[in-house]
């Protein structure tokens, strides 16, 4: 209500943009709607890992942005959007509790979802004019065609990662890129990657970052490590369902410990 009186007040006109103008505007349209969908696909905070009406309302805006300005970077956001919404199921048990997506029973995944995420990404992809979006909606679907985490094709994974840090070496990016890493090469090796994100500082805060740390000490028996790590993880963390995976997971170091 304040905005609509601000907007009186000032005599702020409202102008559609002309054609022209659409194209050099995309960019920041396509960043709100994948803000929109990360709150629906992982809540910051609260009682549930997701919130379906969310996701569900960011891929409606997807659809109609690629219907009204067919860019690949907006097929990739859709097929992005499309490709981890299609995981929604799996992601939580009965009982609410998060699970990983190693763990995660794929025959509750959305095949019909899966593969009109895959032509879209197939489609931006062939333009050869992606960015970004295209780039990690290839990754989803790398995940997403395996038909096991065992299975999953690591090495091209880390070879989209490598692209996508060349255009957007973010640290999170680089981040997801050491976890693949962990994955083609070894725990060791994605822990190495992982601790020199940390000195940097930049993800100090970030509770994914402590729980991946967490996850590969653990792996390599560094149990005391990853202890510390999961009690950073768990103080940085809003969401519920994040908070008792790990509490659960301290709870069974601790118990390696006595």
């Amino acid at each position: 209500m304040r905005a609509k009186a601000k907007i009186r007040e000032a005599s702020i006109p409202y102008e559609v943009p002309v054609p022209q103008e659409l194209p050099e505007r995309l960019g920041a349209v396509l960043q709100v709607v994948y803000l929109v969908f990360n709150e629906g696909y992982s809540t910051a905070a609260g009682a549930e890992v997701t919130r379906a009406e969310l996701t569900r309302e960011a891929i409606r805006l997807g659809r109609i942005l690629v219907e009204l300005q067919p860019e690949p970077e907006a097929m990739g956001l859709l097929a992005l959007m499309l490709l981890q919404d299609s995981r929604r199921t799996a992601r939580t048990s009965t009982a609410g509790e998060l699970v990983l997506l190693s763990n995660q029973d794929r025959s509750l995944w959305d095949r019909k979802q899966i593969a009109e995420g895959v032509a879209w990404v197939e489609k931006a992809l062939s333009s050869r004019r992606f960015g970004p979006y295209t780039l990690q909606a290839a990754i989803a679907a790398v995940h997403s065609e395996a038909e096991s985490a065992v299975a999953t094709d690591w090495r091209q994974i880390v070879a989209l990662y490598d692209q996508l840090v060349r255009i957007q070496p973010s640290p999170v990016v680089h981040l997801n890129r050491a976890v693949a890493i962990a994955e083609r090469d070894g725990p060791a090796v994605g822990l190495a990657h992982i601790d020199a994100l940390l000195e940097q500082g930049e993800l100090a805060n970030y509770h994914l970052a402590h729980s991946a740390r967490a996850e590969l000490c653990r792996r390599l028996g560094r149990t005391s490590e990853a202890r510390s790590s999961y009690q950073l993880a768990l103080a940085l963390t809003q969401q519920e369902p994040e908070r008792q995976f790990l509490q659960r997971r301290i709870q069974q170091l601790n118990e390696d410990l006595k």
